[in-house]
């Protein structure tokens, strides 16, 4: 042995740009990688970085295997660390060209610490030597994969625990169940939190029941997205609603829900219910007037297929829809993190229902950016959304035993904090 280490820098070009941006498999082929080169691994510990990118490390005794992706570039960057002359890093790095898929690549070894630079002092390590043959012994080590759905500004992470439950793309978006440590299950759209089995009532509750209780005599309803079934299953709790119609774009949503989401998509095969597989901004335009005692839009953020669904001449078709006392919820982003966004509708549906018929509703969820979300509420009739029946909403929390909403939670969501109200100020000028 002529040095310490072995230090391989590596730059794999010419990626499979898919297995770039997989957490789990970039994981796993590490995991592989330092096995197959002689390792004894301690831990892994990796993240997925939303829209694309994954980031992580294997720590092994004989000192670390790193790796960076590119994926919109088909790129990705390894570090590969070894001590000893039982390592070999080389084993690690075809492995990896190979899980890779590079067409080509730049590789660089470097001799860490090379010995006729060194010289030995007496040092006894045999307590620490026991510490390792004791650890020896566990053929287990932690492994840690977290996705994370951030952008320029801020991220939120969840640590997935085994494998991906669901993985397909179709020709809108890619769709992923997995299963989370904190949080249960976990939808996501194109790497972006859709909802999690822990907090996924705050939205669906909260989407659904203010309006239902304030109208008072709801009884056909039009959902335009919303295929997890979330929303639909808290609009079939209410027995004289006679028929939903839900519009969802991707039949993979409602696959993907139904297949690993059942405590979400559990009103999905109600007979109340009939869904549409198709465009809802088409959909609403094909419509006929004054058709729904409600419109919910349970959509996305507005990127990709759910944009138009900010735009006002959708709202416009919207309120031709609804009756003369009908109600319009959409998802509103939060006022924190989407100001624009948050604004930019409340205008559009004030310049459309009226000043005086546009309420926004706000709630806590701890999986959406900020962790503060609105609704922003249209009101073609005279309903005032805080006038509501509070005793037969109690009961109502109390037969269904609602985790979020309840009569008080209705009334107090529609108090809005100084900044929002100003910021809403603002959009009239």
């Amino acid at each position: 042995m002529e040095a310490l280490g072995r230090h391989i820098l590596v730059e794999f070009f010419l990626c499979d740009p898919n297995t770039l941006n997989d957490v789990e498999t970039i994981e796993t082929a590490m995991v592989e990688a330092a096995e197959i080169s002689g390792a004894t691994i301690i831990n892994s510990d990796f993240h997925h970085f939303s829209p694309y990118g994954v980031s992580g490390v294997v720590v092994i005794e004989e000192s670390h295997l790193a790796l960076h992706t590119w994926p919109e570039y088909q790129y990705a960057a390894a570090d590969l660390f070894t001590c000893g002359d039982d390592v070999n890093p080389w084993l690690a790095f075809d492995h990896l060209k190979a899980k890779l898929q590079s067409k080509t690549h730049s590789a660089l070894e470097l001799h860490r610490g090379s010995l006729h630079l060194l010289k030995r002092i007496p040092f006894n390590a045999e307590n620490y030597r026991k510490i390792a043959e004791d650890r020896m012994k566990h053929k287990t080590f932690p492994r840690s994969i977290w996705i994370t759905d951030k952008d320029e500004n801020i991220a939120l992470s969840l640590r997935a625990s085994g494998g991906t439950l669901y993985d397909k793309t179709s020709d809108f978006q890619r769709v992923r169940v997995y299963q989370s440590y904190g949080f249960g299950k976990v939808l996501t759209i194109d790497n972006i939190i859709m909802c999690t089995e822990k907090d996924e009532a705050h939205y669906h509750e909260m989407i659904a029941h203010p309006a239902i209780f304030s109208h008072g005599k709801i009884e056909n309803v039009l959902v335009i997205g919303g295929g997890d079934g979330g929303t639909v299953r808290e609009i079939l709790r209410h027995p004289e609603i006679k028929k939903v119609t839900m519009v969802e774009i991707d039949e993979l949503v409602v696959e993907a829900s139904k297949l690993h989401l059942p405590q979400i998509s559990s009103a999905l095969d109600n007979p109340k219910l009939e869904i549409k597989i198709e465009d809802g901004i088409k959909f609403v335009h094909n419509a006929a007037d004054e058709s729904y005692d409600l419109v919910i839009v349970d959509g996305s953020d507005p990127v990709g297929p759910a944009e138009g669904l900010f735009s006002e001449s959708f709202y416009r078709h919207i309120y031709r829809i609804l009756k003369n006392d009908g109600i319009l919820v959409t998802q509103g982003e939060s006022p924190m993190f989407n100001e624009n966004v948050f604004q930019e509708l409340n205008v559009c549906l004030k310049n459309i229902f009226g000043d005086e018929k546009v309420e926004v509703l706000l709630f806590n969820i701890a999986t959406y950016p900020s962790g503060i979300w609105s609704f922003q509420i249209g009101v073609k009739g005279e309903k005032k959304l805080t006038d509501f029946d509070e005793e037969k909403a109690r009961k109502f929390t109390e037969e269904h035993q609602l985790r979020y909403y309840n009569e008080e939670i209705h009334r107090a969501s529609f108090v809005l904090p100084n900044y929002v109200q100003k910021m809403l100020l603002k959009t009239d000028d």
